[in-house]
């Protein structure tokens, strides 16, 4: 008797202990994870590259951030604190923190040699030949004010003009962007059906690994767009495919589930709080078409407007994972749920949306294959993490169900709570 209530006692025990123990991780983690300096802001995160088939080689029109030219290229820093800029740039001290601008005067007088870096950090390769880039023209602009380049005519468009406009304002280097146009020379009557992009540019800047890589294909009137994440260091083949686009966008949407806290934790309350695998299936189903519809809405823009409305939808999403993982810990479980969890698929879908507008515009070519697919990614992740889950909490361990419940659903509520109050306080500020 005495054994089995000292047992009792250690179970009971046992599950603060282990939300705490989980909450306090999570939260250091977190605080870690916002405390990143560079000597560069990445304001900008975004690479788009136009490849144009021609019949004397392919023709490129790029667009990606002035730091990924030129962080890497800062002086060492000397005694007295200071050093020397990058090129096309200079430095400034603003509240005793150093600052870097764009020096307009040095990129007009030098564009090739901007040129030649950009050249230097993209290599394109057919039949394991790398092809010689020829400089043609580049631009470069404030990121608010940078010109359409979604389509092939508008990366065309983009790179004519003033190499910086004397009506831009001199603006940080982590908020400009620069178009170029490169030229490869191929010697060759083939069809070129596939070659290898790669980029050598390593900038050593926060959140670089995340740069979202946009690759146009462009084979006369027939276009293909490429979803790739990351700095293009290992050489990605591209072939006259569209399985092979589908799939990069797949694969984008798996990536950004798994990678997106808020919702992994959601789903992961959703299979808490699921009393029988049919119950789960239901809250499932709700959760999948709403966020199937909003995504593809929010994507178009047929949604409410104004500064208030992204940090309205992030603060609902946060305060819904409370919900569900209070429905997890709650004795009164609802065996189905499907319609809250639709509802609460519709904030999810909207905040997937706000991504794929980062990745994605309205007018580029096969623009409902690549929702479809990032959205078919989407549900991929999603499944991946239920099934995962489902398998951990009520196959291997069925008789702690209760203790798992509590020692899971606790932190997601402490965390859940630590972001709703960082993104309301977003939402207040948007109305002052």
């Amino acid at each position: 008797m005495l054994s089995n209530l000292k047992s009792k006692w250690r179970n009971d025990c046992a599950i603060p202990l282990y939300s705490f123990l989980i909450t306090a991780f999570l939260f250091i983690s977190l605080v870690l994870s916002t405390n990143v300096s560079a000597h560069f802001n990445l304001n900008v995160n975004l690479r788009i590259i136009h490849i144009s088939h021609e019949g004397d080689g392919l023709r490129m029109f790029i667009r990606l951030p002035l730091a990924y030219l030129v962080a890497d290229k800062l002086g060492p820093e000397k005694g007295d604190g200071t050093r020397d800029p990058a090129p096309f740039t200079r430095n400034t001290f603003e509240n005793d923190q150093l600052q870097h601008y764009l020096d307009p005067e040095a990129l007009r007088s030098d564009p090739i040699g901007l040129g030649k870096i950009i050249i230097d950090g993209h290599l394109i390769k057919v039949d394991n030949i790398i092809l010689k880039g020829d400089f043609v023209k580049l631009r470069a602009y404030p990121a608010l004010q940078q010109a359409p380049f979604a389509t092939l005519k508008e990366a065309q468009a983009a790179v004519k003009g003033d190499i910086y406009h004397k009506e831009f304002d001199v603006t940080y280097v982590g908020d400009t962007v620069v178009d170029a146009e490169v030229f490869y020379p191929i010697k060759t009557k083939n069809t070129i059906t596939h070659y290898e992009l790669q980029s050598s540019l390593d900038p050593g800047l926060p959140l670089q690994n995340e740069t979202a890589n946009l690759i146009l294909d462009h084979f006369g009137d027939d276009s293909l767009i490429f979803r790739i994440r990351g700095l293009l260091n290992t050489p990605v083949e591209i072939s006259r495919s569209a399985l092979q686009s589908f799939i990069s966008f797949v694969i984008e949407g798996i990536d950004h589930i798994l990678k997106g806290l808020d919702h992994v934790l959601f789903v992961i309350c959703l299979v808490l709080s699921a009393l029988t695998l049919r119950g789960l299936l239901w809250r499932v189903t709700g959760f999948t078409i709403g966020h199937s519809i909003t995504l593809s809405a929010g994507f178009f823009g047929y949604t409410l407007k104004g500064d208030w409305f992204i940090p309205f939808v992030e603060t609902a999403i946060a305060i819904s994972i409370i919900y569900a993982a209070a429905i997890a810990l709650s004795k009164e479980k609802r065996e189905s749920g499907i319609v809250m969890t639709t509802i609460i698929g519709l904030l999810h879908g909207l905040g997937f949306s706000f991504v794929l507008s980062e990745i994605l515009t309205i007018d580029a070519p096969n623009i409902w294959p690549s929702i479809l697919a990032f959205n078919v990614g989407v549900e991929i992740g999603q499944l991946g993490i239920i099934l995962v889950s489902w398998l951990l909490l009520f196959t291997l361990f069925p008789t702690r169900i209760i203790a798992i419940r509590w020692t899971i659903a606790v932190p997601c509520i402490a965390i859940a709570s630590i972001w709703t109050g960082q993104r309301f306080l977003q939402l207040v500020s948007t109305f002052l």
